[in-house]
């Protein structure tokens, strides 16, 4: 069945880009809505669909924007947590252009929402299912759908930085795996890309606390990695944030090497642009149904931080 939070959750942090406060509060929706943010802040149309074709090219984050205008970046992380955690109904209410970054990872949005609770709505959820391989690339990177049974998720990067260097992982994301294998993974970046950033007014809200900074070999972040590919897992985490944006959970294996936001919707629109390969599809009660990603997900699910 569709879900959607059973009362609303509401979190405050800074924006990862301005540096300003934010607060952001999602909001339990009716069957059918989807998901969709709103700007607070804004009169008039402020209304933003969390939709593959409302994305905008943007750097380093995932953004999306109206017909008026009307913007919200770096949703990444709680598209990504509403999609592991089940929820396919929310409105997203965000007082500003970004939504906040807090530690860098989709915890707090997953610990938030599974706090609140899930309701079931009496309609069936509608995924798509991929019915042929749609494959897009961009120099070395690439990115495909193919058919599968259920979301798989396929992720291979490669640095240079010896603290980084090549890391692959594969996770079949069905029965809540985003949760206790993904969630808690922060966003990453290198020391001399800060710099750069930050002298071209870019992530000035970003701090070690809020990001995992690599510089050569080292780390540079207190309390060093959550996971020892935490890297490789964070691309798996923004790619689910990004998949999302489909309107629907996705049956089929998502394969990446080198890639990021924009790849991801270039594949969505390539994949969209071919009614032959995808279906929408019903999704029954039962086998299929226990395959979406959180289906059965516990708050007890989520890791526990040192």
């Amino acid at each position: 069945m569709q879900t959607t939070i059973k009362s609303q959750v509401t979190f405050t942090g800074v924006g990862l880009h301005s540096g300003r406060p934010v607060r952001m509060t999602i909001h339990p929706a009716s069957a059918e809505y989807g998901i969709w943010f709103r700007r607070s802040d804004l009169d008039g149309d402020n209304l933003i669909p969390a939709r593959w074709d409302a994305v905008v090219p943007s750097k380093l984050c995932t953004l999306i924007a109206n017909r008026s205008g009307a913007s919200v970046s770096t949703i990444e992380h709680v598209m990504a947590a509403l999609a592991g955690c089940g929820v396919t109904n929310a409105l997203v209410e965000v007082d500003g252009p970004e939504v906040p970054i807090l530690d860098g990872s989709a915890q707090p949005f997953v610990k938030g929402i599974l706090a609140r609770g899930l309701r079931e709505l009496a309609v069936p959820v509608r995924a798509l299912r991929i019915l042929k391989p749609v494959e897009v690339r961009n120099g070395q990177a690439w990115a495909r759908l193919e058919p599968a049974d259920m979301l798989e998720i396929d992720f291979t990067i490669d640095f240079v930085e010896p603290a980084i260097g090549r890391q692959e992982k594969a996770l079949n994301m069905s029965n809540g795996a985003f949760v206790r294998e993904l969630c808690d993974s922060r966003t990453f970046c290198r020391q001399d890309d800060v710099e750069r950033m930050q002298a071209n007014g870019l992530a000035l809200g970003g701090t070690y606390e809020n990001a995992v900074v690599f510089d050569d070999d080292k780390v540079l972040s207190p309390g060093g990695l959550r996971h020892e590919d935490e890297a490789v897992r964070h691309k798996m985490l923004d790619a689910l944030g990004d998949l999302a944006l489909a309107g629907a959970p996705i049956l089929g294996k998502y394969t990446s090497q080198r890639g990021g936001h924009a790849l991801t919707n270039k594949l969505l629109r390539a994949l969209f642009a071919d009614p032959f390969a995808y279906r929408l599809v019903d999704v029954a009660e039962g086998i299929t149904g226990g395959k979406l990603p959180g289906v059965g997900v516990r708050r007890t699910d989520v890791p526990v931080l040192a």
